[in-house]
């Protein structure tokens, strides 16, 4: 029997939408999101900075975010922000997030007529 196909990229995009939505409330530097995260989703959710550093850099390079370098208590740290462009990417993300989980919602409820995803 072949081994069954999972799907790595179901969980694809949390961190992204889960950073967007952090940095629309304030700018922060890239450990402060690692432990808001954690902290938010009572550790339900923790990803490590080898997670979050490639996806700030990745959303940079996109437009989605700014950056700007601050110096506070003597460290000088890197602080993102979002901009226009991940404003977009984080209203597009949302949605999908929403109907995917309102899909999942359904499905666990027992809904015979669970509509497909968007």
């Amino acid at each position: 029997m072949a081994a069954r196909e999972t799907n790595p990229s179901f969980m694809n995009g949390v961190p992204e939408l889960l950073i967007l939505r952090l940095l629309q409330q304030d700018e922060m530097y890239g450990y402060e999101i690692v432990q808001a995260i954690r902290s938010r989703t009572d550790t339900v959710i923790s990803v490590g900075e080898g997670v979050v550093y490639p996806v700030l850099h990745g959303l940079e390079r996109d437009g989605a975010l700014a950056s700007r370098r601050r110096t506070v208590k003597g460290r000088s740290r890197i602080y993102y922000s979002v901009t226009a462009v991940g404003s977009h990417r984080l209203a597009d993300l949302s949605k999908t997030w929403s109907n995917m989980a309102a899909a999942i919602q359904r499905m666990l409820m027992g809904g015979q007529h669970a509509e497909g995803i968007q």
